[in-house]
Protein backbone atom coordinates (compact mmCIF):
# COMPACT_ATOMS: atom_id res chain seq x y z
CA UNK A 1 0.00 0.00 0.00
CA UNK A 2 1.70 3.47 -1.19
CA UNK A 3 2.93 5.52 1.63
CA UNK A 4 3.03 2.41 4.26
CA UNK A 5 6.33 1.07 5.63
CA UNK A 6 7.32 -2.66 6.60
CA UNK A 7 5.95 -3.07 10.54
CA UNK A 8 3.22 -0.29 10.59
CA UNK A 9 0.06 -1.04 12.37
CA UNK A 10 -2.91 0.52 10.27
CA UNK A 11 -6.19 1.48 10.05
CA UNK A 12 -6.97 2.21 6.46
CA UNK A 13 -10.18 2.16 3.92
CA UNK A 14 -10.19 -0.16 1.38
CA UNK A 15 -10.88 0.98 -1.92
CA UNK A 16 -11.00 -1.52 -4.27
CA UNK A 17 -11.29 -5.43 -4.12
CA UNK A 18 -10.47 -8.07 -6.49
CA UNK A 19 -10.23 -11.87 -6.82
CA UNK A 20 -6.95 -12.25 -5.26
CA UNK A 21 -5.83 -8.06 -3.79
CA UNK A 22 -7.46 -5.68 -2.54
CA UNK A 23 -6.38 -2.13 -2.97
CA UNK A 24 -6.40 0.34 0.33
CA UNK A 25 -5.49 4.10 1.68
CA UNK A 26 -4.16 5.23 4.54
CA UNK A 27 -6.63 6.45 7.63
CA UNK A 28 -4.57 6.49 10.12
CA UNK A 29 -1.12 5.53 11.19
CA UNK A 30 -1.75 3.28 14.55
CA UNK A 31 1.52 2.32 15.60
CA UNK A 32 4.76 3.47 13.20
CA UNK A 33 7.25 1.02 11.67
CA UNK A 34 10.69 1.34 12.75
CA UNK A 35 11.90 2.06 9.42
CA UNK A 36 9.09 5.22 9.33
CA UNK A 37 10.81 8.26 8.89
CA UNK A 38 9.64 12.01 8.55
CA UNK A 39 10.36 12.88 4.67
CA UNK A 40 12.24 15.81 4.01
CA UNK A 41 10.10 16.64 0.45
CA UNK A 42 7.21 18.80 0.72
CA UNK A 43 5.84 17.20 -2.44
CA UNK A 44 6.38 13.19 -1.76
CA UNK A 45 2.85 12.38 -1.69
CA UNK A 46 1.81 14.41 -4.85
CA UNK A 47 5.04 13.87 -7.07
CA UNK A 48 5.20 10.10 -8.84
CA UNK A 49 9.33 10.49 -8.72
CA UNK A 50 10.18 9.05 -5.00
CA UNK A 51 8.20 6.04 -3.23
CA UNK A 52 9.99 5.52 -0.26
CA UNK A 53 11.29 8.60 1.19
CA UNK A 54 9.32 8.20 4.60
CA UNK A 55 11.43 4.97 5.27
CA UNK A 56 15.09 4.73 6.25
CA UNK A 57 17.16 3.66 3.72
CA UNK A 58 18.18 0.62 5.86
CA UNK A 59 14.08 -0.48 5.33
CA UNK A 60 14.41 0.89 1.71
CA UNK A 61 17.38 -1.39 0.65
CA UNK A 62 15.77 -4.39 2.54
CA UNK A 63 12.23 -4.06 0.50
CA UNK A 64 14.68 -3.67 -3.07
CA UNK A 65 16.29 -7.14 -2.11
CA UNK A 66 13.76 -9.00 -1.30
CA UNK A 67 11.50 -7.49 -4.34
CA UNK A 68 14.42 -8.97 -6.57
CA UNK A 69 14.47 -12.40 -4.71
CA UNK A 70 10.42 -12.46 -5.50
CA UNK A 71 10.76 -11.36 -8.79
CA UNK A 72 13.36 -14.26 -9.84
CA UNK A 73 11.64 -16.92 -7.79
CA UNK A 74 8.14 -16.27 -8.17
CA UNK A 75 8.34 -15.05 -11.96
CA UNK A 76 11.81 -16.68 -13.27
CA UNK A 77 11.57 -20.15 -10.49
CA UNK A 78 15.31 -19.41 -10.33
CA UNK A 79 17.31 -21.39 -8.35
CA UNK A 80 20.68 -18.74 -7.75
CA UNK A 81 22.92 -17.44 -4.84
CA UNK A 82 21.00 -13.87 -4.28
CA UNK A 83 24.19 -11.58 -2.79
CA UNK A 84 23.28 -8.67 -0.72
CA UNK A 85 22.16 -5.59 -2.55
CA UNK A 86 24.89 -2.90 -3.06
CA UNK A 87 23.56 0.10 -1.61
CA UNK A 88 24.30 3.71 -2.42
CA UNK A 89 27.14 6.09 -1.15
CA UNK A 90 24.81 8.93 -1.46
CA UNK A 91 21.19 8.93 -1.48
CA UNK A 92 20.70 12.65 -2.52
CA UNK A 93 21.73 15.01 -5.27
CA UNK A 94 22.85 11.78 -7.03
CA UNK A 95 21.34 12.29 -10.35
CA UNK A 96 23.51 13.61 -13.13
CA UNK A 97 20.58 14.39 -15.26
CA UNK A 98 16.69 15.45 -15.11
CA UNK A 99 13.99 16.37 -17.43
CA UNK A 100 11.64 18.92 -16.51
CA UNK A 101 7.56 19.25 -18.41
CA UNK A 102 6.79 22.17 -18.35
CA UNK A 103 3.37 23.76 -18.51
CA UNK A 104 1.29 27.32 -18.76
CA UNK A 105 -0.89 27.81 -15.24
CA UNK A 106 -2.85 30.92 -16.41
CA UNK A 107 -0.13 33.80 -16.81
CA UNK A 108 2.82 31.44 -14.71
CA UNK A 109 4.77 29.05 -17.03
CA UNK A 110 5.61 26.34 -14.44
CA UNK A 111 7.86 23.08 -14.34
CA UNK A 112 7.96 20.40 -11.95
CA UNK A 113 7.58 16.47 -12.16
CA UNK A 114 4.31 14.77 -13.18
CA UNK A 115 2.27 13.19 -10.73
CA UNK A 116 2.08 9.48 -10.38
CA UNK A 117 0.16 7.70 -13.41
CA UNK A 118 -0.76 10.66 -15.11
CA UNK A 119 0.28 13.85 -16.63
CA UNK A 120 -0.29 16.03 -14.20
CA UNK A 121 2.47 18.42 -13.90
CA UNK A 122 3.61 19.07 -9.45
CA UNK A 123 4.95 22.20 -9.69
CA UNK A 124 8.39 21.68 -7.81
CA UNK A 125 11.81 22.75 -9.31
CA UNK A 126 13.74 22.09 -5.98
CA UNK A 127 14.60 18.11 -5.69
CA UNK A 128 16.44 16.27 -3.04
CA UNK A 129 17.79 13.62 -6.12
CA UNK A 130 19.18 16.39 -8.29
CA UNK A 131 21.92 18.58 -7.97
CA UNK A 132 21.62 22.55 -6.49
CA UNK A 133 22.64 23.88 -9.80
CA UNK A 134 19.92 22.35 -11.75
CA UNK A 135 17.19 24.74 -9.41
CA UNK A 136 19.34 27.75 -10.41
CA UNK A 137 19.43 27.14 -13.66
CA UNK A 138 15.97 26.21 -13.93
CA UNK A 139 14.78 29.44 -11.92
CA UNK A 140 17.00 31.84 -14.58
CA UNK A 141 15.15 29.80 -17.41
CA UNK A 142 11.85 30.36 -16.39
CA UNK A 143 11.84 33.83 -15.24
CA UNK A 144 13.50 34.37 -18.49
CA UNK A 145 10.47 32.92 -20.12
CA UNK A 146 8.03 34.44 -17.85
CA UNK A 147 9.32 37.64 -18.92
CA UNK A 148 9.79 37.21 -22.45
CA UNK A 149 5.77 35.80 -22.34
CA UNK A 150 7.26 32.43 -23.60
CA UNK A 151 4.04 30.22 -23.03
CA UNK A 152 4.65 26.79 -21.59
CA UNK A 153 3.33 23.44 -23.64
CA UNK A 154 -0.44 22.20 -23.13
CA UNK A 155 -0.84 18.14 -24.03
CA UNK A 156 -4.75 18.84 -24.60
CA UNK A 157 -4.45 22.10 -27.19
CA UNK A 158 -1.23 21.15 -28.51
CA UNK A 159 0.12 25.20 -28.14
CA UNK A 160 2.49 26.45 -26.15
CA UNK A 161 6.37 26.88 -27.17
CA UNK A 162 8.41 25.27 -24.11
CA UNK A 163 8.18 21.81 -23.68
CA UNK A 164 10.73 20.39 -21.30
CA UNK A 165 13.88 21.82 -19.31
CA UNK A 166 16.68 18.95 -19.71
CA UNK A 167 20.10 19.05 -18.07
CA UNK A 168 22.58 16.97 -18.19
CA UNK A 169 26.18 17.50 -15.33
CA UNK A 170 28.93 15.03 -15.88
CA UNK A 171 29.66 13.88 -12.24
CA UNK A 172 33.47 14.09 -12.58
CA UNK A 173 33.80 16.67 -15.46
CA UNK A 174 30.95 18.71 -13.77
CA UNK A 175 30.41 19.97 -17.20
CA UNK A 176 26.94 21.04 -17.74
CA UNK A 177 24.37 20.93 -21.11
CA UNK A 178 20.73 22.21 -20.65
CA UNK A 179 18.08 21.36 -23.81
CA UNK A 180 15.37 23.11 -24.12
CA UNK A 181 12.96 21.24 -26.15
CA UNK A 182 10.19 23.29 -27.77
CA UNK A 183 7.54 23.25 -30.31
CA UNK A 184 9.46 25.01 -32.61
CA UNK A 185 13.25 26.01 -32.88
CA UNK A 186 12.61 28.77 -34.85
CA UNK A 187 10.45 30.83 -32.78
CA UNK A 188 12.59 30.10 -30.02
CA UNK A 189 15.78 31.31 -31.69
CA UNK A 190 13.00 34.95 -32.52
CA UNK A 191 11.67 35.39 -29.35
CA UNK A 192 12.75 38.59 -27.85
CA UNK A 193 16.21 38.31 -26.08
CA UNK A 194 17.07 34.83 -26.30
CA UNK A 195 20.80 35.68 -27.49
CA UNK A 196 21.24 38.03 -24.88
CA UNK A 197 19.55 34.76 -22.51
CA UNK A 198 22.00 32.54 -23.78
CA UNK A 199 24.67 34.93 -23.26
CA UNK A 200 23.85 35.34 -19.82
CA UNK A 201 23.10 31.74 -18.96
CA UNK A 202 26.74 30.71 -19.53
CA UNK A 203 28.24 33.46 -18.19
CA UNK A 204 25.89 33.19 -14.71
CA UNK A 205 26.87 29.55 -14.79
CA UNK A 206 30.83 28.73 -15.71
CA UNK A 207 30.40 25.10 -15.95
CA UNK A 208 27.43 25.16 -18.98
CA UNK A 209 29.30 23.90 -21.94
CA UNK A 210 26.35 23.28 -24.06
CA UNK A 211 23.10 24.61 -25.19
CA UNK A 212 21.00 23.49 -26.99
CA UNK A 213 17.49 23.48 -28.35
CA UNK A 214 15.75 20.73 -29.62
CA UNK A 215 12.62 20.30 -31.68
CA UNK A 216 9.71 18.16 -30.45
CA UNK A 217 5.67 19.43 -32.39
CA UNK A 218 4.21 16.11 -32.04
CA UNK A 219 1.56 14.92 -30.36
CA UNK A 220 3.60 12.39 -28.19
CA UNK A 221 4.50 11.62 -24.52
CA UNK A 222 8.21 10.79 -25.90
CA UNK A 223 10.28 14.11 -24.78
CA UNK A 224 13.04 14.39 -27.68
CA UNK A 225 12.45 15.22 -31.01
CA UNK A 226 14.84 14.81 -33.93
CA UNK A 227 16.00 17.80 -34.48
CA UNK A 228 18.89 19.85 -32.58
CA UNK A 229 20.10 23.56 -33.21
CA UNK A 230 23.32 24.09 -31.01
CA UNK A 231 23.33 27.64 -29.99
CA UNK A 232 26.22 27.41 -27.79
CA UNK A 233 29.11 25.15 -27.06
CA UNK A 234 29.07 21.63 -28.85
CA UNK A 235 26.47 19.03 -29.10
CA UNK A 236 27.75 17.31 -25.97
CA UNK A 237 29.45 16.93 -22.74
CA UNK A 238 32.37 14.88 -21.68
CA UNK A 239 32.97 12.61 -18.74
CA UNK A 240 34.54 10.06 -17.16
CA UNK A 241 33.26 6.66 -16.55
CA UNK A 242 35.01 3.58 -15.03
CA UNK A 243 38.55 5.96 -16.02
CA UNK A 244 36.86 5.98 -19.81
CA UNK A 245 36.73 9.63 -20.99
CA UNK A 246 33.03 10.03 -23.21
CA UNK A 247 31.24 12.16 -24.62
CA UNK A 248 27.43 12.27 -23.94
CA UNK A 249 25.42 13.28 -26.96
CA UNK A 250 21.90 14.83 -25.67
CA UNK A 251 20.13 12.17 -26.63
CA UNK A 252 22.60 9.37 -25.57
CA UNK A 253 21.86 6.58 -22.69
CA UNK A 254 24.00 7.76 -20.04
CA UNK A 255 23.39 6.31 -16.60
CA UNK A 256 22.05 8.81 -14.02
CA UNK A 257 24.26 7.57 -11.18
CA UNK A 258 27.62 7.53 -12.08
CA UNK A 259 29.25 7.12 -8.57
CA UNK A 260 27.16 3.92 -8.55
CA UNK A 261 26.96 2.87 -12.43
CA UNK A 262 30.74 2.39 -11.68
CA UNK A 263 29.72 0.04 -8.84
CA UNK A 264 27.72 -1.48 -11.11
CA UNK A 265 30.10 -2.04 -14.53
CA UNK A 266 32.62 -3.55 -11.67
CA UNK A 267 30.08 -6.00 -10.42
CA UNK A 268 29.56 -7.23 -14.55
CA UNK A 269 32.61 -7.46 -15.26
CA UNK A 270 33.80 -9.98 -12.30
CA UNK A 271 30.64 -11.92 -13.47
CA UNK A 272 32.00 -11.74 -16.93
CA UNK A 273 35.45 -13.25 -15.84
CA UNK A 274 37.63 -11.93 -18.34
CA UNK A 275 41.03 -13.24 -18.99
CA UNK A 276 42.01 -10.86 -22.39
CA UNK A 277 41.19 -13.35 -24.90
CA UNK A 278 37.68 -13.09 -25.40
CA UNK A 279 35.67 -11.36 -27.86
CA UNK A 280 32.96 -9.36 -25.81
CA UNK A 281 29.22 -8.35 -27.18
CA UNK A 282 27.69 -5.74 -25.93
CA UNK A 283 24.04 -5.20 -26.08
CA UNK A 284 22.28 -1.99 -25.99
CA UNK A 285 25.62 -0.51 -25.71
CA UNK A 286 24.14 3.18 -25.67
CA UNK A 287 27.91 5.69 -25.81
CA UNK A 288 29.32 2.60 -25.39
CA UNK A 289 30.32 2.85 -21.41
CA UNK A 290 30.00 -1.10 -20.68
CA UNK A 291 31.98 -2.35 -23.43
CA UNK A 292 34.83 0.05 -23.29
CA UNK A 293 35.52 -0.16 -19.90
CA UNK A 294 36.25 -3.75 -20.08
CA UNK A 295 37.98 -3.18 -23.94
CA UNK A 296 41.35 -3.45 -22.68
CA UNK A 297 40.51 -7.05 -20.75
CA UNK A 298 38.96 -8.92 -24.01
CA UNK A 299 40.57 -9.62 -27.59
CA UNK A 300 37.39 -7.64 -29.33
CA UNK A 301 34.62 -5.70 -28.14
CA UNK A 302 31.68 -5.55 -30.15
CA UNK A 303 28.71 -3.13 -29.46
CA UNK A 304 25.39 -3.01 -31.11
CA UNK A 305 22.35 0.44 -30.28
CA UNK A 306 19.56 0.97 -32.26
CA UNK A 307 20.36 4.65 -31.73
CA UNK A 308 22.60 6.51 -34.71
CA UNK A 309 23.59 9.58 -32.24
CA UNK A 310 24.70 6.84 -29.16
CA UNK A 311 26.28 4.61 -31.97
CA UNK A 312 28.57 7.47 -32.98
CA UNK A 313 29.26 8.70 -29.56
CA UNK A 314 30.37 5.27 -28.78
CA UNK A 315 33.25 5.03 -31.89
CA UNK A 316 34.05 8.64 -31.24
CA UNK A 317 34.61 7.41 -27.18
CA UNK A 318 36.66 4.70 -28.62
CA UNK A 319 38.58 7.16 -30.75
CA UNK A 320 39.21 9.83 -27.67
CA UNK A 321 40.32 6.95 -25.78
CA UNK A 322 42.87 5.28 -27.83
CA UNK A 323 40.81 1.77 -27.85
CA UNK A 324 41.54 -0.02 -31.69
CA UNK A 325 39.33 -3.46 -30.67
CA UNK A 326 36.22 -2.11 -30.72
CA UNK A 327 33.52 -2.16 -32.84
CA UNK A 328 30.21 -0.32 -32.91
CA UNK A 329 27.02 -1.47 -35.02
CA UNK A 330 24.02 0.27 -35.23
CA UNK A 331 20.94 -1.98 -35.15
CA UNK A 332 17.63 -3.43 -33.34
CA UNK A 333 19.62 -6.10 -30.90
CA UNK A 334 17.24 -8.70 -31.90
CA UNK A 335 18.23 -8.41 -35.57
CA UNK A 336 22.34 -7.63 -35.20
CA UNK A 337 22.40 -10.79 -32.71
CA UNK A 338 20.30 -12.58 -35.68
CA UNK A 339 22.82 -11.47 -38.53
CA UNK A 340 26.08 -12.09 -36.05
CA UNK A 341 24.66 -15.87 -35.38
CA UNK A 342 24.26 -16.49 -38.79
CA UNK A 343 28.15 -15.24 -39.65
CA UNK A 344 29.26 -17.69 -37.47
CA UNK A 345 30.41 -14.83 -34.59
CA UNK A 346 31.45 -16.69 -31.86
CA UNK A 347 31.39 -14.46 -28.35
CA UNK A 348 32.80 -15.73 -25.41
CA UNK A 349 31.16 -13.22 -23.25
CA UNK A 350 27.45 -11.48 -23.95
CA UNK A 351 26.62 -8.68 -21.56
CA UNK A 352 23.01 -7.22 -22.17
CA UNK A 353 21.49 -4.23 -20.89
CA UNK A 354 18.24 -4.29 -22.43
CA UNK A 355 15.68 -1.64 -21.60
CA UNK A 356 12.57 -2.27 -18.77
CA UNK A 357 10.57 -3.97 -21.36
CA UNK A 358 13.48 -6.55 -21.59
CA UNK A 359 14.98 -9.24 -24.07
CA UNK A 360 13.01 -10.16 -26.96
CA UNK A 361 12.55 -13.90 -27.59
CA UNK A 362 14.33 -13.17 -31.06
CA UNK A 363 16.93 -11.85 -29.00
CA UNK A 364 17.46 -14.66 -26.41
CA UNK A 365 17.27 -17.70 -28.76
CA UNK A 366 19.93 -15.98 -31.10
CA UNK A 367 22.70 -15.01 -28.53
CA UNK A 368 21.94 -18.88 -27.58
CA UNK A 369 22.53 -20.05 -31.21
CA UNK A 370 26.14 -18.39 -30.69
CA UNK A 371 27.09 -20.86 -27.62
CA UNK A 372 28.92 -17.90 -25.49
CA UNK A 373 30.42 -19.30 -22.44
CA UNK A 374 28.96 -16.60 -20.27
CA UNK A 375 26.45 -14.40 -20.48
CA UNK A 376 25.97 -10.87 -18.37
CA UNK A 377 22.61 -9.26 -17.88
CA UNK A 378 22.27 -5.68 -16.27
CA UNK A 379 18.75 -4.93 -15.56
CA UNK A 380 16.65 -2.15 -14.39
CA UNK A 381 13.50 -4.37 -14.11
CA UNK A 382 13.95 -7.64 -12.17
CA UNK A 383 10.90 -8.74 -13.14
CA UNK A 384 11.82 -8.34 -17.10
CA UNK A 385 15.09 -9.49 -16.05
CA UNK A 386 13.72 -12.82 -14.40
CA UNK A 387 11.35 -13.85 -17.17
CA UNK A 388 14.62 -13.36 -19.78
CA UNK A 389 16.78 -15.43 -16.89
CA UNK A 390 13.59 -18.46 -17.34
CA UNK A 391 14.04 -18.63 -21.24
CA UNK A 392 17.83 -18.94 -21.06
CA UNK A 393 17.38 -21.36 -18.47
CA UNK A 394 15.38 -23.64 -20.82
CA UNK A 395 17.74 -23.06 -23.40
CA UNK A 396 21.12 -23.87 -21.17
CA UNK A 397 22.44 -20.85 -19.30
CA UNK A 398 21.96 -21.62 -15.67
CA UNK A 399 21.57 -18.60 -13.36
CA UNK A 400 24.26 -18.78 -11.23
CA UNK A 401 24.18 -15.08 -9.32
CA UNK A 402 22.37 -11.90 -8.56
CA UNK A 403 23.12 -9.29 -6.89
CA UNK A 404 21.17 -5.59 -6.59
CA UNK A 405 22.65 -2.58 -7.35
CA UNK A 406 20.71 0.85 -5.78
CA UNK A 407 21.26 3.71 -8.55
CA UNK A 408 17.97 5.22 -7.73
CA UNK A 409 17.91 5.60 -3.87
CA UNK A 410 14.39 6.95 -2.26
CA UNK A 411 12.22 5.65 -5.75
CA UNK A 412 11.07 1.95 -6.63
CA UNK A 413 13.81 1.22 -9.11
CA UNK A 414 17.16 -0.78 -8.77
CA UNK A 415 19.35 -2.44 -10.52
CA UNK A 416 20.09 -6.28 -10.65
CA UNK A 417 23.52 -7.87 -12.43
CA UNK A 418 23.23 -11.59 -13.54
CA UNK A 419 25.11 -13.77 -14.02
CA UNK A 420 24.77 -17.12 -16.67
CA UNK A 421 27.05 -19.72 -17.59
CA UNK A 422 26.27 -22.37 -20.12
CA UNK A 423 25.54 -25.84 -18.61
CA UNK A 424 24.99 -28.24 -21.89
Amino acid sequence: MPFTAVGDVIECKIVKVKSNCAYGIIERIITPSPNRIEPTCNVFKKCGGCSYCHIDYKGELQIKQQNIVDSFKRIGNIDAEFLPIIGAKDIEKYRNKAQYPIAQLGDKIVCGYFAKRSHRIVENISCNLSPDIFEEILKFTLNYCQINNIKGYNEQTGKGLLRHIYIRQGYHSKQIMVCLVVTSINRMKKTKDFENFVNLLVEKFKDIKSVILNENSQNTNVILGDRISVVYGKSYITDIMCGVKFQIDSRAFYQVNTQMAEILYEQAMQFADLNGDEILLDLYCGCGTIGLSMANRVKKLIGVEIVPQSIESAKENAKIAGINNAEFICSDAGQAVKKLASENLKPDVVIVDPPRKGCDQTTVESIVKMLPQRIVMISCNHTTAARDCKLFDELGYKTQKIVGVDLFPRTSHVECVVSMRKYF
